[in-house]
C-alpha cells in the first residue's frame, strides 16, 4: 500500500480536500449556530464526517458500478460540482441550499452538508481517478485533524483572522478550486472521448 506513497500527490489531495471541506469558510456558520444556542461537538463532527467519507471512498465505487457509471464520468460530474462550489465561494451566492429536516447542529449542517457533503464525496471519488488511494486517505486524515482543531477553537480563529481574513481565505481557495475543477474536468473528459 505504502509503495504508492507520493508526497506531491498527498499535497495535491490535501489542498483539494482542504478547499472543498473549507472549514475556515464555515467558521462564521459554526459561530452563528453557537450563538443560537445549538451545541456543536468538534470530536463527534470530525469522527462522523471521517467515517462517512472513508465509507463513501471505498463503497462509492460499488455504488457507481450498480448504476453502470464509470469513475471518469463521475469525475467529470464531480468537477462540475466542485466548479459550482468554487463559484459560491467567489461570488458569495448560495447554489447548494441546506433544506434538510434535522435540526441538530453537529449533524446538520456541520457534518452534512458542510464537512461530508456532496462536494466532499464527489471530490474523493474524483481524486481516486487521479491519485493512489494511500495518498488520498492520508490527506483526508490530515484534513480531519485540521477540522477538529478549527471547530474546537472557532472563537479564537475568528478573533485571530477577523472577518476580513476569513473572507480573503475563502476567495483564495475559491480560485484554487476553479483551477482544480478545470484540471479534473479536462483530464477525465479526454479519457472519456478516447474511450468512445
Amino acid at each position: 500500500m505504502f509503495s504508492k506513497f507520493n508526497f506531491q500527490e498527498l499535497a495535491s489531495a490535501f489542498i483539494v480536500l482542504f478547499a472543498v471541506i473549507d472549514i475556515i469558510g464555515s467558521i462564521p456558520i459554526i459561530i452563528n449556530l453557537k450563538n443560537k444556542g445549538q451545541s456543536v461537538s468538534a470530536l463527534k463532527a470530525t469522527v462522523i464526517s471521517f467515517l462517512l467519507m472513508i465509507g463513501f471512498f471505498y463503497a462509492g465505487d460499488m455504488m457507481l458500478k450498480l448504476f453502470h457509471v464509470d469513475i471518469e464520468s463521475f469525475a467529470v460530474a464531480g468537477a462540475i460540482v466542485i466548479f459550482l462550489m468554487a463559484l459560491e465561494m467567489l461570488l458569495d451566492v448560495e447554489i447548494f441550499k441546506n433544506q434538510g429536516p434535522i435540526k441538530e447542529a453537529t449533524l446538520v449542517p456541520l457534518v452534512f452538508p458542510l464537512l461530508a457533503g456532496a462536494g466532499s464525496f464527489t471530490t474523493l471519488l474524483s481524486l481516486r481517478a487521479e491519485y493512489a488511494s494511500v495518498n488520498i486517505i492520508i490527506a483526508l486524515i490530515l484534513n480531519m485533524i485540521w477540522v477538529y482543531v478549527v471547530v474546537s477553537i472557532t472563537d479564537k480563529v475568528e478573533r485571530f483572522l477577523g472577518k476580513g481574513g476569513i473572507y480573503i481565505i475563502r476567495k483564495f481557495f475559491g480560485i484554487i478550486l476553479i483551477a482544480i475543477s478545470v484540471k479534473l474536468f479536462m483530464s477525465n473528459i479526454t479519457q472519456l472521448i478516447e474511450s468512445l
